[in-house]
């Protein structure tokens, strides 16, 4: 067994230097990401840093089950003739490059080795390291080009009539078989519905509020939608729900003016010149906004963190990102902020029952706190049970060919989860993670109800 988490002052054969403790009484801390820095992608700079993290992991092995990722890792290893990292040949470190999906539940919940730790691991960030050099070297395939457009796709998916015929495409049998031998799409991944009109669409024109927006000391108590291109594209409830919860609660809501997808799909792609060129239509949007008097709510978790997070961390020094960052809400974190100050209502008409609720990775590792478990418990004779485990989605992870039976077996404790709780309705911050549950769960299956829902009924608006 490797010694690099074991012993003070030893060195593992990858020459790592133990420490005298794990862990740190600081809190994590996130370097800045160097990627217009060339030596971020020279790939034998690469190697030498995944042969050293991959060794503390193997000596820790306390993230064996978050996802795929480590468990293939510490077979490489273990199947070796050594069992140890001299072991593992270093074209196979990229396996465990291709079954990171950047949940970021490692960095956020388990690694006691993140900075500011001498060790200085930060497993994501090195996973998109390694994405980005294979972005770089051309080795992107057309799917995951086409599943990453998000915005190419929806605008063209979303055209009356083309919009039916998709979604009749894609709940044929015959026509996924076709969809799984050409494009690599797995024939029994639950693909997204598209919807006409778009979200935007049927936003514009709404008559202006009658009351007066009152801020609090966290919130203006006006807010901006930021639609997001699931929002906009595929399920546009989550936008009139938001709408209707946030009026309920007097909150100015208007859409942003111009947005863009907002990099997610292209930042798990390694593209990290695609995720620039979307910053670059969305911060000066979303800033103006700021500086108008709003704050900036998104329904998709995924969005939310790419503002509060990935984007602040690509470009440290953009003042305008940096604003972004600071009025970008989750909306449950917002109406708890709200609630703090006594400016949200609690008159609610309905209960809930027993709700099993999914905190999905990403409104996770934002550490805000379970805002959306506490929301819902506000409403009367309703308990809530929360599942604090990845579903294995991750918007694209789970439709791929190679990688929908491992999402599979991922998903599989969160639906023993739900089902024990028999639930009156089961729920995730990521409607995409809860489709993907309800697929796991079999035929027949209800669909889940995403929070924002569940709260509009309970006000009964």
């Amino acid at each position: 067994m490797s010694e690099s988490a074991t012993g003070a002052g030893e060195t593992s054969a990858s020459g790592a230097k133990s420490a005298t403790r794990e862990g740190s009484l600081s809190a994590p801390t996130r370097h800045p990401i160097d990627w217009k820095n060339p030596e971020f992608y020279d790939e034998g700079s690469l190697m030498t840093e995944l042969e050293r993290v991959y060794d503390i992991c193997h000596g820790c092995r306390r993230c064996f089950n978050l996802c795929h990722a480590f468990p293939t890792l510490f077979d490489l290893i273990d199947e070796s003739a050594s069992m140890e990292m001299d072991g593992v040949a270093k074209a196979d470190y990229w396996q465990v490059v291709d079954h990171c999906y950047l949940c970021d539940m490692c960095f956020m919940s388990k690694c006691p080795y993140v900075p500011p730790h001498e060790w200085n691991v930060d497993f994501p960030h090195l996973m998109l390291r390694a994405k980005a050099i294979k972005h770089k070297k051309g080795q992107t395939s057309l799917r995951d080009k086409v599943l990453s457009s998000t915005d190419t796709v929806g605008s063209l998916a979303t055209i009356p009539v083309i919009s039916s015929a998709v979604n009749t495409f894609n709940s044929m049998p015959p026509a996924r078989v076709v969809l799984e031998h050409t494009l690599g799409v797995h024939r029994d991944a639950a693909l997204p519905k598209y919807q006409s009109p778009t979200l935007r669409k049927r936003l514009a024109g709404r008559p202006s509020t009658t009351f007066t927006p009152q801020a609090t000391a966290t919130t203006t108590g006006k807010v901006a939608l930021f639609a997001t291109c699931y929002g906009n594209y595929n399920d546009a409830r989550l936008g009139d729900d938001l709408v209707a919860v946030f009026e309920h609660n007097e909150i100015e809501v208007r859409l942003v003016d111009k947005e863009r997808c907002c990099g997610m799909p292209k930042l798990e792609l390694g593209d990290l010149d695609a995720v620039a060129t979307a910053k670059h239509v969305n911060i000066p949007a979303l800033a103006a906004l700021v500086d108008a008097g709003y704050d900036i709510v998104g329904p998709i978790p995924s969005c939310v963190l790419m503002f509060k997070q990935e984007l602040p961390l690509m470009f440290p020094d953009d003042e305008q990102v940096a604003k972004v960052r600071d009025a970008m809400f989750d909306p449950f974190e917002y109406l708890m902020l709200r609630h703090r100050e006594g400016k949200l209502n609690t008159q609610f008409k309905n209960s809930l029952g027993t709700v099993a609720y999914h905190a999905a990775c990403h409104q996770r590792v934002q550490n805000v706190g379970p805002r959306t478990k506490e929301t819902l418990e506000l409403v009367p004779e309703t308990k809530v049970t929360a599942i604090e485990r990845c579903s294995g989605h991750d918007g694209t992870y789970a439709v791929k060919r190679e990688f929908h039976d491992t999402s599979m077996k991922i998903v599989r404790p969160v639906v023993r989860q739900v089902e024990s709780a028999s639930p009156t309705h089961y729920t995730s911050d990521c409607v995409m993670a809860g489709h993907h549950i309800q697929n796991a769960m079999g035929e027949g299956a209800e669909e889940p109800v995403p929070p924002l829902s569940l709260l509009r009924k309970a006000y009964g608006i």
